[in-house]
């Protein structure tokens, strides 16, 4: 036998179950009242602990104490922290817990310590559990058998889409965005009288997720129907906005709701990063004048900025824009979890209603009978009330006595008055029960009133009405959803959008895409000077000054980079490692000192140099090298990155290193070598490409590539001799061969560093 085996399938049954028990009892909400187990048991605590809606608070150490002990047998931390969110209203759209206290805010911040808050529960929460002491719900024991606890809560409206929930399981997850209840119920009416009805009628009653902190949705009305239908999408979420005038031209955009789950610091801190990195150069300034409601002001940098313009740019470089992915991957039995359609988590919902009505319908019947059958007693003591307190008067053992007693129309009631008329029913023959034998002896004497006799007629009478009702009730299933709607009603009328704080929050709107707007049109056009140091110390001194006046630079370095520029140009830079990094011309450091580092600027690694260092321009073509002799042509456009990372173009490993980037000039590329050969042949040769290690340009048996460049062969090849003049060789027929040749000995005067001009 395989000793391997057994400890295979060991571990794969231990994980299993642990998967299991994941998903079951942590990660994922049943769809019938939308709770994962901790909520449940805190809820059921709470409602044990009597905390009402309209009674006073308990510490919130007492009651994630009691969770724990009874129900929850994990940290009490956790259990607080669970606790808390259902008491936040920026997380939950619904709250069930009413604290008091610090429970936390919107800009992150944590709830205070549990000895310092209180709580209780909210009507929605006394909604959820209503009907479980009329075993509307099954009961299973807790932890240690002490106590028992609801499988599930009846749940009065369909809270796992009211609220939402969020967990991540053993290979599954869950993600759900909280809705209005006013709508949730509108779709659950509508699925009671058409059960077939399609997703996209659904989608007239509930139109996308309802957000506590409000926001825009701008996700096309197509997609968030196929996300519905699938139960998989996702929703583009915006913070909601308006232009306030300050008189005289000037104005500023005042954010007045932010995205779901967004923390307001945060998102300040990302917005002062976007201005200190001139990301969005249209703002200028942001301030938090937040107090209980949302106030960011966002300062344009000119009054002639265009407001949707800046706010299209910031909804792309913050989190003013969020997308809010759905996943409902639910136990749609409490038991198997499955990814359901928005159809399947009502329809889940409204069967789990119909079988909590029935359950309350045969517990209420039971409850009917037995009063029935003490009502009977009742009426047999009233009619016969002297023989049945002579029997506990006198006799030893009443109990027995009256139910052994044959009770019918020989005992009759001794009266004073003549002309009274008992309105109690003649009994037939019988026996008195033990059940109605114990209410007689349990009766008090005050019952024995002449007027207690009509009342267990009216009761007696109301009861057997009530029990006529509810047997066509169960008999009935139209009666059934007829009942059912109708509870929805009475708790639409509670918590709908004319209840406080039932109205929809999150509206809809068009995405209205912003073009895409060119860096150069946002930043004011100024000339300057590109500075950069051997040492990678780079500065844009204001102005086209004259480039052969001498500059000053750190001790042990010099100038190695000068050229004229335009504050809206995009320079590019080349490493040694083969990648092309982008700089806004306009994020330089200002000339007055030595500058900053071009590292500090772009993620370009310490082992690597700057190989070249020009101004973009859009349309051209680069010819890059490798110092093994390997190259190509590159466009420019394919080098252009957005992100401090940049672009890799020239793959090179081991000892080689990138040597050569030239922008494209001529019909041929001359190559010399460190051998100090030189090789010429026409450009087509060379593939064009945005990405690889490129092809051999020239042979070498010692050393590798030392330059390269691009010229036209009839204007002659030109380069600096030794005495600094411009040399140029038009007869050039003995170096030009095919790409990958050896090439001819370089001629007379050509630079003893063996690089062209």
């Amino acid at each position: 036998m395989n000793p391997v085996e057994p400890l295979r399938r060991a571990i794969g049954e231990r994980y299993l179950t642990y998967a299991l028990s994941t998903i079951m009892n942590r990660a994922l909400p049943d769809a019938r009242d939308g709770l994962k187990p901790v909520h449940r048991r805190i809820l059921y605590a709470m409602r044990e602990l009597r905390l009402s809606s309209t009674g006073g608070f308990r510490k919130s150490a007492k009651i994630s104490g009691d969770v724990m002990g009874n129900y929850h047998p994990h940290g009490d931390a956790a259990i607080y922290d669970a606790m808390a969110r259902l008491a936040q209203d920026f997380n939950v759209r619904y709250p069930l817990v009413d604290g008091q206290g610090n429970f936390g805010n919107v800009d992150g911040d944590n709830p205070a310590a549990s000895r310092y808050t209180e709580a209780r529960l909210t009507a929605a929460a006394e909604a959820l559990m209503e009907g479980l002491t009329e075993n509307a719900v099954d009961f299973r024991e807790n932890y240690d058998g002490t106590l028992t606890e609801p499988v599930v809560l009846p749940a009065a409206f369909p809270n796992l889409l009211a609220n939402g929930s969020s967990g991540i399981a053993v290979g599954m997850a869950t993600n759900i965005p909280p809705h209005n209840l006013h709508e949730l119920i509108e779709a659950c009416l509508h699925l009671i009288k058409a059960p077939n009805a399609r997703d996209e009628t659904l989608l007239e009653y509930v139109p996308g997720p309802d957000f506590p902190t409000g926001g825009v949705i701008v996700e096309p009305r197509e997609n968030i129907a196929e996300a519905y239908r699938t139960g998989r999408g996702a929703f583009r979420l915006r913070a909601k906005w308006e232009k306030e005038d300050l008189g005289r031209g000037q104005w500023q955009i005042v954010v007045t709701e932010i995205p779901y789950q967004v923390q307001k610091s945060k998102l300040i801190e990302r917005l002062a990063e976007v201005i200190q990195t001139k990301k969005v150069p249209l703002l200028a300034d942001v301030r938090d004048e937040s107090a209980d409601d949302i106030r960011i002001v966002l300062e344009p940098r000119s009054k002639t900025v265009d407001a949707e313009v800046m706010m299209g740019m910031l909804y792309r470089n913050s989190d003013l824009e969020t997308r809010f992915s759905l996943n409902m991957n639910v136990l749609i039995d409490g038991l198997t979890p499955k990814v359901c359609s928005l159809k399947e988590v009502l329809r889940a919902f409204l069967d789990h209603r119909r079988d909590v009505l029935l359950r309350r319908s045969v517990h209420r019947m039971e409850k009917i009978d037995h009063r029935l059958e003490v009502l009977e007693g009742f009426i047999i003591a009233f009619l016969n009330l002297d023989r049945v307190i002579d029997i506990i008067r006198y006799d030893d053992a009443p109990k027995d006595a009256l139910m052994a007693e044959q009770w019918g129309k020989d005992h009759v009631r001794a009266r004073d008055e003549a002309d009274y008329v008992s309105p109690l029913p003649a009994t037939g023959e019988g026996e008195l029960s033990d059940v109605q034998a114990e209410a007689i002896l349990n009766m008090r004497l005050r019952s024995l009133r002449r007027l207690e006799e009509l009342e267990l007629l009216r009761e007696q009478s109301a009861l057997m009405e009530e029990r006529a009702g509810l047997e066509d009730l169960l008999d009935s299933e139209d009666l059934q959803w007829k009942t059912i709607a109708d509870q929805l009603r009475e708790t639409r009328k509670q918590f709908g959008r004319d209840a406080p704080g039932g109205a929809r929050r999150t509206i809809f709107a068009e995405a209205g895409e912003v073009a895409e707007v060119p860096m150069e049109a946002m930043i004011e056009r100024e000339p300057i000077t590109v500075v950069c140091s051997e040492m990678g110390w780079v500065r844009a001194m204001k102005g086209h000054i004259d480039l052969s006046q001498e500059l000053k630079f750190k001790d042990g370095d010099k100038g190695r980079f000068i050229f004229h520029a335009e504050t809206t140009d995009k320079l590019l830079a080349f490493g040694s490692n083969g990648r092309f990094y982008t700089i806004l011309a306009a994020n330089l450091p200002g000339g007055r000192g030595m500058g900053e580092p071009l590292r500090l600027m772009v993620d370009l690694p310490n082992e690597s140099q700057i190989v070249s260092f020009f101004i973009h321009k859009p349309g051209a073509r680069l010819l890059v090298a490798s110092s093994a002799g390997d190259g190509f042509i590159v466009p420019e456009a394919e080098i252009v990155a957005q992100t401090r990372a940049g672009k890799q173009a020239l793959n090179v490993k081991d000892e080689v290193v990138a040597r050569v980037c030239r922008r494209v000039a001529g019909d041929h590329v001359a190559v010399v070598g460190e051998n100090r050969k030189v090789l010429i042949f026409p450009i087509e040769e060379l593939p064009e490409m945005s990405r690889g290690k490129g092809v051999r340009l020239q042979k070498y048996k010692d050393g590798g590539l030392s330059d390269a460049t691009t010229f036209d062969l009839e204007q002659g090849l030109s380069w600096h001799d030794p005495a600094g003049r411009t040399r140029t060789e038009t007869d050039l027929a003995e170096f030009v061969a095919k790409r990958a040749a050896a090439g001819r000995m370089a001629p007379r005067g050509f630079p003893r560093d063996n690089r062209f001009n």
